[in-house]
């Protein structure tokens, strides 16, 4: 489950639903066995539970890896005319379910429900030898879904229905992964305030950042967004929607490809991102580049920091500041066949906010890779 050391935004004394952190991300993927295999292999994730016909069920199968407070399930369906299936058939591999660790999902559940969120679980208890797990869910953007999880009486290694995954032989080490740090979700046109209003208003969410399309342009493209946090900062959950450019935004191509509105990156912390960076680079993981121009000018306009360019510059690893501190971040290229779904790895050196400083060389970088697949346009 995810704790992090970030502040608690303004209001927590009104937060009237209380959230502990992230508990699991779960992706619906084609193949989940190899999902796994991949996860593990590439991003140092751990052996950790399985569910599948050996625990009872007929229509799917999900492993579910660790690294340290990050817990991701890989689900794939078992027949074919499954909801899962349609589901990948649509979107391809992505995230389905972002659950959020609560002490009482019951009344998570109604308070959302009450104020205006749709159903997707009615409160549920699950139970085994080890205790009971209490989930229930509702739908967010697209067919995204927050599932909350109360776990207070259950001791068992992850959920019931699940048994515990081993693979003694094979569990690379992991590459310094942490938590979960932010979510992004991309909308569609004139969609984010829509739903910014949603967390604000039926999960006393906070829109704690704003960027508009000056912070977020280059020559070509441009997009919003806004950064929604709950009452401990726990959770952030920025929200991108598509704005006028000249050409077909980064936001855009997404829900081209996604076919409609869905998270696009998981953004996970580590303590040496030159170090992580190094691990995964020699496992196989592709980042984006920006020119080497871009670090010319860096400590002008960020000031002293503890790292030296160099091996920032050799790995591609941006540096941003603001007033509480700095923070570098690097972005995966796409980790699945359509251009969606990727993941940002970030150091926080106090910074509380998301790289602004970045955006324009970031995004360059980002058209480079939409002119190598022809859809800059």
């Amino acid at each position: 489950m995810e704790t992090s050391t970030l502040p608690k935004a303004q209001g927590e004394a009104k937060d009237f639903m209380p959230i502990n952190g992230t508990d699991y991300v779960e992706l619906y993927v084609g193949n989940s066995k190899q999902a796994a295999h991949f996860y593990k292999t590439a991003f140092g994730f751990q052996s950790h539970a399985y569910a599948g016909l050996e625990t009872g069920l007929k229509d799917r199968e999900s492993y579910v890896v660790i690294q340290d407070k990050i817990r991701l399930i890989l689900t794939s369906p078992l027949k074919s005319g499954t909801e899962i299936g349609k589901h990948i058939d649509k979107h391809g591999d992505g995230v389905k379910v972002v659950a959020l660790w609560v002490d009482d999902a019951t009344y998570a559940y109604e308070t959302a429900i009450a104020k205006g969120a749709r159903s997707y679980m009615e409160p549920k208890v699950e139970e085994d030898n080890d205790g009971k797990v209490v989930r229930s869910g509702i739908y967010t953007y697209g067919e995204t879904v927050h599932i909350f999880v109360e776990r207070k009486d259950y001791n068992g290694t992850f959920l019931p229905g699940y048994k515990k995954w081993e693979t003694p032989d094979y569990n690379p080490e992991p590459v310094g992964l942490k938590y979960v740090d932010h979510m992004v979700g991309n909308v569609g046109w004139n969609k984010m305030n829509h739903w910014v209003a949603f967390y604000e208003n039926v999960m006393g969410f906070k829109n704690i950042l704003s960027f508009d399309d000056n912070d977020i342009s280059t020559e070509y493209t441009a997009l919003m967004s806004k950064v929604m946090s709950n009452g401990n900062g726990r959770i952030k959950f920025p929200i991108n929607e598509p704005a006028e450019g000249k050409k077909k935004s980064q936001v855009e191509e997404y829900l081209d490809f996604y076919e409609g509105e869905g998270v696009q990156h998981v953004a996970v912390a580590t303590d040496d991102i030159i170090k992580t960076v190094r691990q995964l680079r020699s496992r196989g993981v592709e980042f984006l580049r920006v020119p080497a121009t871009y670090y010319d000018a860096v400590t002008d306009r960020v000031g002293k920091i503890d790292e030296d360019i160099a091996p920032l510059k050799e790995l591609g690893i941006l540096v941003d500041r603001d007033d509480e501190g700095y923070l570098l971040q690097i972005f995966t290229r796409p980790v699945e066949p359509r251009p969606t779904m990727f993941f940002e790895i970030i150091q926080r050196k106090g910074a509380q906010s998301f790289g602004k400083g970045n955006f324009k060389a970031l995004f360059e970088a980002i058209e480079r890779e939409q002119e190598l697949r022809g859809t800059l346009h």
